[in-house]
């Protein structure tokens, strides 16, 4: 990938953190009796599998594609590459809840402001157990409340097949990001969408299937 294309994705990257806008979280919820404490994730749980997804990040009709691989390297952490398509490394970082390590970066990459979104969607992809202190629903889903911080995560779990559809990370007046998922068995997961609700800032993984 050329030098100009990162910078050009940068600079657009940046440009939408500043104009930011508002929004609310979802009030038409229907508050239930809690029928469970904790929520357990079954995507990127397996350390013997490489998840590796076909990757395209869009900032404000901007676009940079590659490659995304994770692996789970112990019960905490998750290592996490970026490459381009052709395999050139642009990041290398091992995230858990608690910690976040950046093995390399590319310099046109090494921004505080792009780490720290790119960290915060990451640790939500692979968070693995949420402990629940409110319970929801509408008609589709059975949506659980848990505490992260200062803010809160929504689990949006089907009522018809059990899966998990979303995880939207919310303050307590506006939705920040929302995680979607495609999955045809609960266990792994075909497609995921990184959407942010307050920038311009999609991220997309389609799981790569060898030939």
């Amino acid at each position: 990938m050329q030098k100009s294309t990162i910078q050009f994705l940068l600079i657009n990257f940046v440009l939408a953190l500043v104009f930011v806008s508002c929004g609310s979280v979802t009030k038409n919820y229907t508050p239930k009796k809690l029928d469970q404490t904790s929520y357990t994730v079954p995507y990127f749980s397996d350390s013997k599998t490489d998840y590796v997804y076909k990757t395209n990040i869009s900032v404000y009709g901007n676009e940079l594609s590659g490659i995304f691989i994770a692996k789970k390297i112990n019960d905490t952490t998750h290592r996490v590459v970026f490459t381009t398509e052709f395999g050139n490394k642009l990041m290398d970082f091992e995230i858990s809840e608690t910690d976040f390590k950046v093995n390399s970066i590319v310099s046109e990459l090494d921004r505080k402001i792009l780490i720290n979104t790119l960290k915060e969607d990451f640790r939500l992809l692979l968070k693995k157990e949420y402990a629940i202190q409110e319970q929801f629903e509408n008609e589709s889903a059975e949506i659980y409340k848990s505490k992260d911080d200062k803010r809160d995560n929504y689990i949006f779990v089907s009522k018809k097949d059990q899966k998990l559809e979303k995880i939207v990370h919310a303050s307590k007046t506006k939705e920040k990001f929302t995680l979607f998922f495609s999955s045809e068995n609960n266990i792994f997961a075909e497609k995921i969408q990184i959407i942010h609700q307050n920038i311009k800032l999609k991220i997309e993984l389609n799981y790569f299937k060898s030939e």
